[in-house]
């Protein structure tokens, strides 16, 4: 049985961005992607990456990659196999890089065995694939190790990091200690921020591209209210009955028609929220770094404060049993479960936990795009982020956000203008208040939710981020 899987992606069309944003940025990729052609003489570029499903990196691929081809290139994703123990360390370096601790457990020798041993069976499958002069591009820790392999096969390699810290501590330390003996000879990296650039690595060879998200994908296109309440009374996030006529249909990236199916699992007591209700939504991985319980109380302490607000709070993740390289999301789902029995009964009337289907990513998507856009408030209390696509998203659909003053957040929200920023990720008040600073006053909320979806069009979209990688590959193959 093979170790690498080959995932499929659609050809998106490039012109489809011409009435949001002229032609001038559509014909900048075209004329990138030729000088691109130009230096390739035909050599593929393939994408390295632990999981097709979940996360912000799996989806950009999806888009990137599908717009990539409509220019003509020759651009494919691969994913690689690992067992339990190799995630487990995969997830420590995650957390090591983002400057936490994560499980605790010790990146040692017996770490690096499992780590190497795992990545060299999956690179007796990548050399028989991928070609001498080829380009590779690596996707953060769970393929560095990777590289050695590739560079000795005559691949031109390029490692891309999603994540990182802002500030240096001993646990970003011995992660970067952990995977310098695989990256060292790598000659071009790309980093979502400067500040997570490693010293040793501050020679040239790091290039700064932020990531971006697809407007035209499933989560993102525009869904009128009717297709928002049938999907979202269907899979049991507001409470039914259906509306007359209901729409469950959805646009695949194909341009194939679909509809939502699945359910949700919904933890709650009682019923579902009201269409009418205010809604307090975030949407992330159950992940430590993501702070759902920190959200959970900030939120619990923002109804007893005030309970003229009638709000409630969803927290959806994916199903924890989905997703292949993220092994803490049943053991940080229980603590949010915990969490949300400790409430007063008339505080957790207010809470939803939500575990979203992933069996169809497409279907997840839509589910998705529809929950931000019912949302009154969308908010992402993470306490370290890499980038935070899904404020990206949230901003494109006009929602004001609070969101925690970490990482690439900072990069995306001006506060007080495009949202609003928590200057401590740990201060669940001061969090609350935020979100009830937002939900008193519709006019500010409509104005923040305005000038955040100009902030996305100017900054964020596939196009600008397609001309980065597309010079950082050229010069990665440039004749020295």
């Amino acid at each position: 049985m093979s170790l690498v899987k080959d995932i499929q992606v659609a050809t998106r069309s490039l012109d489809r961005f011409v009435p949001i944003v002229g032609r001038a940025p559509v014909d900048e990729v075209h004329q990138a992607a030729a000088l691109l052609a130009q230096r390739l003489g035909g050599r593929v570029i393939w994408n390295v990456s632990s999981t097709a499903v979940g996360g912000g990196v799996a989806e950009m691929l999806q888009s990137l990659i599908g717009y990539a081809r409509s220019t003509g290139a020759d651009v494919r994703w691969l994913v690689i196999e690992g067992s339990d123990e190799f995630f487990r360390i995969t997830k420590r370096l995650h957390h090591a890089l983002h400057g936490a601790g994560g499980d605790g457990s010790g990146l040692d020798d017996a770490a690096h065995d499992v780590y190497a041993a795992t990545l060299a069976r999956n690179a007796i499958e990548l050399r028989g694939r991928i070609m001498p002069g080829d380009v590779v591009l690596l996707h953060d820790p769970q393929t560095a190790g990777l590289a050695p392999p590739l560079l000795a096969a005559g691949a031109h390699v390029l490692w891309r990091c999603h994540i990182g810290a802002d500030e240096k501590n001993a646990d970003v330390t011995h992660g970067w200690q952990f995977l310098h003996p695989y990256l060292d000879n790598v000659k071009k990296m790309i980093f979502s921020r400067a500040a997570y650039v490693p010293d040793r690595y501050r020679d040239g060879r790091a290039v700064v591209i932020q990531p971006s998200i697809d407007i035209f994908s499933t989560k993102n296109i525009d869904f009128d209210d009717h297709t928002i309440r049938s999907i979202l009374v269907h899979v049991g996030l507001i409470e039914g009955p259906l509306p007359p006529s209901a729409h469950l249909g959805f646009m695949r990236s194909d341009d194939t028609p679909s509809r939502v199916e699945r359910r949700a699992d919904v933890v709650q007591l009682g019923r579902a929220s009201c269409w009418e209700t205010p809604l307090v939504v975030q949407v992330s991985r159950w992940d430590p770094l993501k702070d759902m319980v920190g959200v959970l109380r900030g939120f619990a302490a923002l109804v007893q404060d005030h309970p003229e607000l009638d709000a409630d709070l969803v927290l959806a993740g994916p199903n924890v049993h989905a997703i292949a390289d993220d092994p803490e999301g049943p053991v940080v789902f229980a603590e949010v479960m915990r969490a949300f029995c400790e409430q007063p009964q008339a505080v957790r009337a207010h809470i939803h936990l939500a575990m979203l289907p992933t069996a169809d990513v497409e279907e997840n998507a839509a589910i998705v795009n529809a929950l931000q856009r019912h949302a009154t408030v969308v908010v992402q209390k993470s306490l370290h982020e890499g980038f935070g696509l899904t404020v990206t998203e949230a901003m494109w659909k006009s929602r004001p956000v609070v969101a925690s003053a970490v990482g690439g957040i900072r990069d995306q929200i001006e506060d007080g203008v495009s949202g609003l920023l928590v200057p401590d990720p740990t201060d669940d008040r001061a969090f609350g208040n935020a979100v009830c600073r937002i939900l008193k006053d519709p006019a500010f909320a409509g104005e923040l939710g305005r000038r955040a979806h100009e902030r996305v069009r100017r900054h964020f979209l596939a196009l600008r981020h397609l001309v980065q990688l597309g010079n950082a590959v050229v010069d990665l193959v440039a004749p020295r």
